[in-house]
C-alpha cells in the first residue's frame, strides 16, 4: 500500500506495515507444523491429547478416504461438528484433497441444512452420530453423496469412552449405531483402513477456494463467503504480526470459539497449527467448564465474544480459579462494553482488547492493540496491508473525521466473492472495496469506531439511535448483566427504543432507576421507553446477541 495512512504512526516498531505474505495452500501450515513440531502435543479434548504427527497421519487419511470415494478437485465437503478432533482432522483432510470446505452448525434445523447443502452443492458431509437423522431426511433433496459419521467418543480416553453413550442417551435421548456402508462411512473405519497415502493436488492459492463460509443470514437467507487459501492464509500470518510477544511452539490457546465459525477457525485452529501451539478444545460453552479448564490447563491466548468474558466474570465461584495464565485476548463479533473489558483485565492480569471483522474479510480487518496503545470502546486501527475508510452513508464521498458513515475496507484476506449469487457480489464488492454495512467513525489519530449495523439503527420521531450508545451506558449499571437494545414497532414514533436486559444473579432491577441513571447519561430522546428483564438473549453459536430476533418476536406480539 503506497500512501501512510493516519493509523500507521501508531504502530509499535514491532508490528509491520506491509507483509510477504506466503502464496501456498493453506493446509501447508500442517504439513510444515508436523516437521517443526513433531512429537509436539497439537490438541486437547476432555482428557485425549493428539500430537501434530497423529493430527498430520489422520488427515491424509481423510483426504485418501475421500479421494477413493471419488472426490475430484474443487468438491464441496461440509463439515457439521462441534470443537473436537475430528473437526480439525477433516478440515485439513479435506482441503489436501482438493476440496473445499463447507462449515455447517450442528445446531441447524432441516431447513437450514437443506438450504445450505443445495446451495453450496456438498457432495459429501462429516457429522456427528446424532445428527445422522436429521442429514437421512434431508438427503434426497440435495446433492448429498456420502455421509461420513464420527461420535464424541471416538477422541474421548478411558473411562470416559465407555461412559459416554450412557450420557448421550440421557441428554439426547437417543442411541446411535452406525454401520459402514456404501454412501455411510464410520470415522473409526476409516482411520483403520485408509492409508495415509493420498494424491496431492495442485492448488493456486489466489484463485481456488478453500472454504465456503455462509454468513448469519440476518438480512434474507445466508450467502456461501467464497474465501480462497490465500485469503484466510493472510489473515492468519497478519493475525501472528498482530501478536508478536507470542512464542512459536509454546502458547496454550483456549478454544471456546465455534471452529464453524470464520472466527474461531482463523484465530483458533489456523493460527494454533501455524503457530505450533497446543489448542484446547471445548465443545461448547460452558462457564464453570472454561474456568476448571483455564486453571488446569493454562492457556495464555483466549480468543473470544463478549458474552463469553460476561458469562465468566458473573459466575459466582469465578475468584476461587486461577486465571493467572492468560495474556492475551482479543474479543470478536459483537462490541465489547468497555466495562467488561476493565474487569476481565482486573481478573487474570491478561490483556483483552477489542477487534473487528466480518466473515466476507476471513475474518478480521481492525484491532487494538494488544501491547501498544489502545482506545478504549474503539475496534483499533486496520492491520497490515488494510485499508479502511468511512463513507458518508448512501454516498461514494468519503466521511469527514468524526462523521458517522459506512466502513468500507480493502485487502487480501477479503473474498472473492458470494457463491451462485452476482448480484450481492456486485453490491457488496466496489472496486475490491467491501461494503461491510456497518456504521462509524474515524478519529484524527486513525482509530475506528463502530456506532451499530446500518440495519439495527434505530429512527424515533426523526433522530437517529445507535443501540450500542444505549448499551454501554446500560452495561455501567450495577446489576446489568447482558443487555440488548433495539428498536421495536410505535404508532406515534415510527420506532422506540427497547431494552431487553438479564439481570445479575441475586439482583432485582426496577425500571425506575435504569430510567433516571439512562437520563443522567443520555440525550432524552435516546433514553429506552420500554425494560423488559429475561432470563437470556437469544445469541448466535458464537456468542453474538441475536437483536433481530427480539425484534421480529415484538413484530409478532
Amino acid at each position: 500500500m503506497e500512501k501512510v495512512m493516519k493509523w500507521e504512526v501508531n504502530y509499535p516498531e514491532e508490528i509491520p506495515i506491509s507483509i510477504d505474505y506466503d502464496r501456498v495452500p493453506l493446509h501447508s501450515f500442517l504439513e510444515n507444523a508436523v516437521k517443526r513440531f513433531s512429537g509436539k502435543k497439537a490438541l486437547h479434548f476432555m482428557g485425549k491429547e493428539v500430537t501434530f504427527d497423529e493430527l498430520y497421519d489422520e488427515a491424509c487419511k481423510v483426504a485418501n478416504y475421500l479421494q477413493s470415494l471419488g472426490l475430484k478437485k474443487g468438491d464441496r465437503i461440509a463439515i457439521m461438528l462441534p470443537n473436537c478432533p475430528q473437526a480439525v482432522v477433516s478440515y485439513y483432510g479435506a482441503l489436501m484433497a482438493g476440496g473445499i470446505v463447507v462449515q455447517t452448525n450442528p445446531l441447524y434445523t432441516e431447513r437450514e441444512l437443506e438450504y445450505q447443502m443445495i446451495d453450496s452443492g456438498a457432495k459429501y458431509i462429516v457429522c456427528l452420530d446424532i445428527l445422522v437423522p436429521r442429514i437421512m431426511n434431508i438427503r434426497n433433496n440435495t446433492s448429498i453423496e456420502h455421509v461420513i459419521v464420527t461420535g464424541i467418543k471416538d477422541y474421548l480416553p478411558f473411562p470416559k469412552n465407555l461412559i459416554y453413550p450412557f450420557i448421550q442417551k440421557k441428554e439426547y435421548n437417543m442411541v446411535i449405531n452406525v454401520e459402514q456402508s456404501e454412501n455411510v462411512h464410520v470415522w473409526k473405519h476409516i482411520m483403520k483402513s485408509a492409508v495415509a497415502n493420498y494424491k496431492r493436488v495442485d492448488v493456486d492459492p489466489v484463485e481456488d477456494l478453500a472454504l465456503l463460509q455462509y454468513t448469519g443470514g440476518t438480512t434474507g437467507n445466508p450467502k456461501g463467503v467464497m474465501l480462497s487459501h490465500y485469503n484466510l492464509v493472510s489473515n492468519c500470518q497478519m493475525c501472528d504480526k498482530w501478536i508478536y510477544k507470542t512464542e512459536e511452539g509454546k502458547e496454550v490457546v483456549l478454544g471456546v470459539l465455534p471452529l464453524f465459525h470464520v472466527y474461531g477457525m482463523t484465530t483458533l485452529m489456523n493460527l494454533s497449527i501455524m503457530l505450533g501451539s497446543k489448542l484446547i478444545l471445548l465443545p461448547k460453552f460452558d462457564a464453570k467448564e472454561t474456568l476448571e479448564t483455564i486453571e488446569k490447563q493454562r492457556p495464555t491466548l483466549f480468543p473470544g465474544a463478549p458474552t463469553i468474558y460476561v458469562g465468566l466474570l458473573n459466575h459466582p465461584d469465578m475468584h476461587k480459579f486461577d486465571l493467572s495464565s492468560i495474556e492475551a485476548c482479543i474479543s470478536g463479533s459483537a462490541p465489547l462494553p468497555v466495562e467488561i473489558q476493565q474487569n476481565f483485565e482486573k481478573v487474570t492480569g491478561g490483556k483483552l482488547v477489542e477487534g473487528y471483522g466480518l466473515t466476507e474479510s476471513s475474518p478480521v480487518t481492525h484491532a487494538n492493540f494488544v501491547w501498544g496503545k489502545r482506545v478504549n470502546g474503539s475496534i483499533g486501527v486496520p492491520w497490515p496491508d488494510t485499508d479502511s475508510k468511512i463513507l458518508k452513508i448512501g454516498t461514494e464521498e468519503e466521511a469527514e473525521l468524526g462523521e458517522v458513515g459506512e466502513i468500507v475496507v480493502k485487502g487480501p484476506q477479503v473474498m472473492k466473492g458470494y457463491w451462485n449469487n452476482e448480484e450481492e457480489t456486485a453490491n457488496t464488492l466496489r472496486d475490491g472495496w467491501l461494503y461491510t454495512g456497518d456504521l462509524g467513525y474515524m478519529d484524527e489519530k486513525g482509530y475506528f469506531y463502530i456506532v451499530d449495523r446500518s440495519k439495527d439503527m434505530i429512527i424515533a420521531g426523526g433522530y437517529n439511535i445507535y443501540p450500542r450508545e444505549v448499551e454501554e451506558i446500560l452495561y455501567e449499571f450495577e446489576g446489568v448483566q447482558e443487555v440488548a437494545v433495539a428498536g421495536v414497532p410505535d404508532p406515534y414514533r415510527g420506532e422506540t427504543v427497547k431494552a431487553f436486559i438479564v439481570p445479575k444473579e441475586g439482583y432485582t432491577l426496577e425500571e425506575k432507576e435504569l430510567n433516571k441513571f439512562c437520563r443522567k447519561h443520555l440525550a432524552a430522546f435516546k433514553v429506552p421507553r420500554i425494560y423488559e428483564f429475561r432470563d437470556e438473549l437469544p445469541k448466535t453459536a458464537v456468542g453474538k446477541i441475536l437483536r433481530r430476533q427480539l425484534v421480529d418476536e415484538e413484530i409478532k406480539k
